[in-house]
């Protein structure tokens, strides 16, 4: 790594921590030509995957529209701003684990689905009526006893 006082190539760890319950690494370096000392800080880099439409268009992932649409789900209903937040964090760390670089927007969707189940069954209900397009009162009965089960 350059110094950033001096811009030489060489410099030294001379300390290595975890930080940010363990998902950074902080490390004190040393240059080997002016002696400065610096900190630097390293972390993972994961990509969020491009979202593949149902019409086969391609959008970056939206981390906004996917808390909008599991708000609109939850409105109204015992849900803390907290629990979505943590249902965001969790669909968006399942989508950089899949490691591709561009996913259906039916598995978004999926993830969706299966964070309201544990969230809020009437919330579950809602997005599911929308997402999978109910047309009629069986098609609510039926998931509704899926949930039952």
């Amino acid at each position: 790594m350059h110094c950033p006082f001096c811009s030489t190539e060489e410099t030294k760890v001379i300390d290595s921590r975890l930080v940010s319950e363990g998902y950074q690494v902080r490390r004190r370096r040393e240059c080997t030509n002016c002696r400065e000392r610096f900190t630097t800080f390293e972390t993972a880099e994961l990509i969020t995957p491009k979202i593949i439409k149902t019409d086969g268009l391609r959008e970056p992932f939206n981390e906004d529209k996917l808390r909008r649409s599991i708000q609109h789900a939850v409105g109204k209903r015992p849900v803390s701003e907290d629990d979505v937040e943590k249902s965001v964090g969790h669909i968006i760390h399942q989508l950089q684990a899949t490691g591709e670089r561009e996913v259906p927007s039916k598995l978004v969707g999926n993830l969706v689905m299966d964070e309201l189940k544990k969230l809020d069954k009437v919330a579950y209900i809602r997005f599911a009526s929308v997402y999978l397009s109910f047309e009629n009162i069986n098609e609510f009965s039926k998931e509704i006893e899926k949930l039952k089960e």
